[in-house]
């Protein structure tokens, strides 16, 4: 048997499926649940969770930062949205969205003024005033002189051959029958605005599938034919609202509707409420349609470099710098494709875009190439599949620089990444229950984990040893199967495995429970740094297997720099 050493001194590629066993190039274990990779390559037992409160259903967290002292963490539930500022309860606002409606809903903020939309309700506004928070329904501009409202008009496909008689009714001379050539209204027609003959109509009653009573606030003349130049709001009940929503160069971006699952409208510069084309000028609203061989459904919009647009097959972006009706070049640049049926916001890091691909196997990196010409989609979790399990929700912590990524089987994959210390590592986080959402907030992660039945709003903290004050949790790192001179070992014999650690108060080595000076216990004491060691370990023969595992279910800090291991092999 031939004598060897093996230092690993760096963790770096976080845990890898196990494909990727046969590599030689890794830093990388076989597992690694519930502990971090360090900026130093090392790993540290992951912060504990501290209760912040009980929820009355699992729901959506989202952030909202207006200013330096006011920042907010909101819990949308099933018909409730509970506002938090320093972990304390500020304000449950009823909100229209039930726990089904939660999934679609996508949001963009400017100062202390926050935007909802969801493609089945008409988009909600959030304002932080001096008084407090006001919750309104969104509101196109209006033309007070005329009662007309600065919304997008448009033709849509399946009313290209209708035709509209207009004749007079009962209810007075501002309103009209509106009496179509084929069945085409249906009863959430009702509120919708139509556009013809020079003036904005409003529809009232919904008679049949046929006829419907409109209202304008005009004078008007009979035409004596049926109208075929006419339009329909862009928005409302019957066609659906905005599915996603970004503020770009001082535009308000909604990206797809449910009946125009391709359109982007953006508004005037600097008037938000105002979406009316106008005569093209440069500083009017802007509308554009996504055109390629395949169906387009926009998935979400990110304000970045340029205005980057996600679909269902593809990435898209607007370079245009200033953004105007008359240069637009908007191209597609990547094939990925996102997830239509939910919300994952995607997170600015390291100067990319970062999101979940619609194959939900894979968390891409959107980013400029170097001549910042057209976008690549690197893949982050290549060596880590086996860990995407249909996200769910994802948040990025600039300040641990950790990607969160909640499962739908309540786990978390973590990402542990810093392209300037070559750190891109996935781990796993598993508690006492089920994580179902996530959110950052001035550099504080926050969850909502359902446990026996209920659910709670609970944050990371670095003092908190286990979860919630009560829940412990376990930690493990596995080292990959052993290889040497480029092949693979088949017999091992191990005679000493060593692990140099850093203020750690608690460590397992194969099972076996390393002693600590008594003196580390102390509460005072941050705990031991130095080598520890376990011998004679015996003989290994299904070397598939990892040659060594450090774990511990004590509610004690450990962080572990590097694993040396010492025996014998024969390949």
């Amino acid at each position: 048997m031939t004598e060897f050493i093996k230092t690993q001194n760096s963790f770096s590629d976080g845990e890898v499926a196990p494909e990727f066993y046969s590599r030689d190039n890794l830093n990388g274990l076989s597992c690694l649940e519930n502990m971090d990779i360090v900026f130093g390559g090392g790993l540290r037992r992951r912060k504990g969770l501290v209760s912040v409160e009980m929820l009355n259903t699992a729901g959506r967290l989202i952030p909202f930062s207006v200013s330096e002292t006011e920042n907010y963490i909101m819990a949308l539930t099933d018909g409730h949205m509970f506002i938090y500022k320093d972990d304390t309860f500020v304000l449950d606002m009823p909100i229209e969205w039930d726990f089904a409606d939660l999934p679609k809903i996508q949001y963009a903020q400017r100062a202390n003024t926050m935007i909802f939309v969801h493609p089945d309700y008409q988009p909600y506004t959030l304002v932080k005033t001096a008084s407090g928070f006001k919750l309104s329904k969104f509101q196109f501009e209006r033309n007070d002189a005329e009662m007309t409202s600065n919304m997008p008009f448009m033709k849509f496909d399946d009313a290209k051959d209708i035709t509209i008689t207009l004749s007079a009714n009962n209810l007075g001379n501002n309103y009209a029958t509106f009496t179509t050539n084929e069945p085409f209204w249906a009863s959430d027609s009702v509120g919708t605005r139509l556009l013809l003959l020079d003036n904005q109509w409003l529809i009232t009653h919904y008679i049949s599938p046929t006829v419907v009573y409109a209202y304008v606030n005009s004078q008007y003349i009979l035409p004596s034919s049926p109208v075929s130049d006419w339009y329909e709001s862009a928005f409302n009940n019957h066609r659906g609202w905005p599915c996603s929503i970004a503020f770009h160069q001082d535009r308000l971006v909604f990206g797809g509707s449910r009946s125009w699952p391709s359109g982007i409208w953006m508004s005037h510069v600097g008037h938000h409420n105002n979406f009316n084309a106008g005569t093209g000028l440069d500083d009017e609203a802007i509308f554009v349609t996504l055109v390629s061989q395949e169906r387009q459904q926009i998935c979400t919009i990110v304000s970045s470099d340029n205005l980057q647009i996600l679909t269902n097959v593809g990435e898209w972006a607007i370079s245009n710098k200033p953004l105007t009706p008359s240069s637009l070049e908007i191209k597609q640049h990547t094939s990925v494709g996102s997830i239509p049926t939910r919300y994952l916001p995607p997170q600015k890091i390291e100067g990319a875009t970062v999101f979940v691909s619609a194959t939900q196997k894979d968390i891409r990196e959107l980013a400029l190439d170097a001549l910042a010409e057209n976008y690549n989609a690197r893949d982050l979790c290549t060596q880590a599949k086996h860990l995407m399990q249909n996200p769910v929700d994802m948040s990025y912590n600039p300040d641990t620089r950790q990607l969160f990524v909640v499962m739908e089987n309540g786990d978390m994959a973590v990402l542990n990444q810093n392209s300037a210390l070559g750190i891109s590592g996935w781990a796993r986080y598993k508690t006492v229950g089920e994580f179902r959402s996530v959110a950052t907030l001035n550099g504080v992660t926050y969850v909502i984990v359902t446990r026996g039945g209920y659910s709670y709003l609970e944050k990371f903290s670095d003092t908190a040893l286990n979860d919630a004050a009560q829940y412990n949790f376990s930690y493990t790192a596995a080292a990959l199967p052993l290889r040497a001179s480029g092949h693979n070992v088949q017999k091992l014999r191990t005679r000493k495995i060593t692990a140099r650690l850093l203020y750690s108060k608690t460590l397992y080595i194969n099972g076996m429970r390393v002693s600590f000076p008594d003196s580390i216990y102390d509460s005072e004491s941050q705990g031991y740094s130095g080598d520890v060691s376990v011998n004679l370990l015996g003989c290994q023969i299904d070397c598939i297997n990892p040659p060594w595992t450090i774990s511990s279910n004590e509610q004690l800090p450990t962080t572990v720099l590097s694993v040396e291991m010492r025996g014998n092999y024969i390949i």
